[in-house]
């Protein structure tokens, strides 16, 4: 029986836990939350019986999750921690474990924007959601499926994410394992930190994540149309210059 170690180990010596670390600054790389999703990846990796547990918990309430809890528990914040946030790590914690065996873990620069960094303004008040949002990785599936053996096709990908958008946080929370599952499928990496992030604030922020997931996807989905469109004039263009007659 693999032990779970205790979240304390891997944080700084001394350094408080506050109960509104996750999900508020969940997106801080190096967090509680990151130790979180590197310690389920590494369950999963090495003891079967640990990710049979935690993949019960999938599209279930706290209350039916009762494999999951000697897993999951020591890794809540200690404090004021409510049932959204609660029910986002162990929602996370099942999605990593229902993901195909071959999926490769978290990497340190996961929630890197593939884009470059975000130089846009914040408004006074704001705090900026670092990471990789859910619908930048849809666009991915969408921009690299292409040649692929497997791949997503773009109306798929605008009817999935337009969907999830829609929901409650109950329906989020029974939709989202489809969506991600599928993605993990096609070899797109999922930034679970900030999906852990994005899922403990749903109830008060839902409209604002949602406008976030769908401006990542259509900027990207953007972007390699545009790319492809250059490519062809390119292409064009080289066509032609070949094509023409020599002049002496």
């Amino acid at each position: 029986m693999t032990t779970t170690p205790s979240p304390a180990a891997t944080e700084t010596a001394g350094a408080p836990v506050a109960a509104a670390t996750v999900p508020h600054q969940g997106h801080v790389r190096g967090t509680r939350a990151q130790s979180f999703v590197r310690e389920m990846e590494r369950l999963c990796r090495e003891d079967p019986g640990a990710r049979s547990a935690l993949r019960s918990g999938l599209r279930k309430d706290l209350d039916a999750v009762h494999r999951m809890h000697r897993l999951v528990a020591t890794w809540l914040p200690a404090q004021r921690t409510s049932d959204d946030v609660q029910r986002a790590y162990y929602a996370v914690a099942a999605m990593i474990a229902a993901q195909p065996r071959s999926a490769p873990a978290a990497r340190d620069d996961a929630a890197d924007d593939p884009e470059g960094p975000d130089e846009t303004p914040q408004a006074p008040g704001t705090t900026r959601r670092s990471g990789v949002s859910l619908g930048t990785a849809f666009a991915v599936a969408v921009t690299e499926g292409p040649g692929r053996e497997k791949e997503m096709r773009e109306g798929t990908a605008e009817s999935r994410l337009n969907l999830l958008t829609r929901q409650s946080l109950n329906g989020l929370h029974r939709h989202l394992p489809a969506s991600v599952g599928y993605l993990r499928s096609l070899g797109v990496d999922i930034d679970w930190v900030r999906l852990l992030d994005d899922l403990g604030t749903w109830r008060t922020r839902s409209g604002r994540i949602s406008r976030t997931w769908l401006q990542d996807y259509y900027r990207l989905r953007g972007k390699a149309t545009a790319r492809l469109a250059d490519a062809g004039d390119e292409e064009e263009l080289v066509a032609e210059a070949a094509g023409a007659p020599h002049t002496p």
